[in-house]
């Protein structure tokens, strides 16, 4: 069983949500504005995908850009990046599928099919 931490109004996250359904893929939603990530989620979600921390915000969110957030960037520690990504589910990069050792952010089809049937 899959975790699929995502949120509802995104057109992504429903694009994923019907790629697991059509496959019959078993998870349990987890709404990202409401239960957002804790840092230990973050580090343990990081290190699993292998993506690189920065490629885990929303970069084409209303909220990073409105917080500046590319430029905070630039001089924010690793630390400061995961405490920053912790304060507001909006700011993560979705939707995020975690199950076992295997946590995929964002939905890439091909990625998917690959990893997941």
């Amino acid at each position: 069983m899959y975790t699929f931490v995502c949120y509802d109004r995104c057109g992504t996250c429903k694009k994923a949500e019907k790629f697991l359904q059509e496959h019959g893929i078993a998870y349990t939603k987890r709404p990202i504005k409401e239960e957002r990530p804790t840092v230990e989620e973050l580090k343990e979600w990081q290190a699993a995908s292998g993506r690189e921390l920065r490629k885990f915000f929303n970069t084409s969110g209303q909220l990073y850009r409105s917080m500046n957030i590319k430029e905070q960037l630039k001089t924010l520690t690793d630390e400061e990046i995961f405490s920053l990504l912790a304060q507001d589910g909006m700011l993560v990069k979705r939707p995020v599928l975690i199950g076992g050792d295997l946590v995929l952010v964002g939905f890439n089809e091909n990625e998917w099919s690959e990893k997941l049937l």
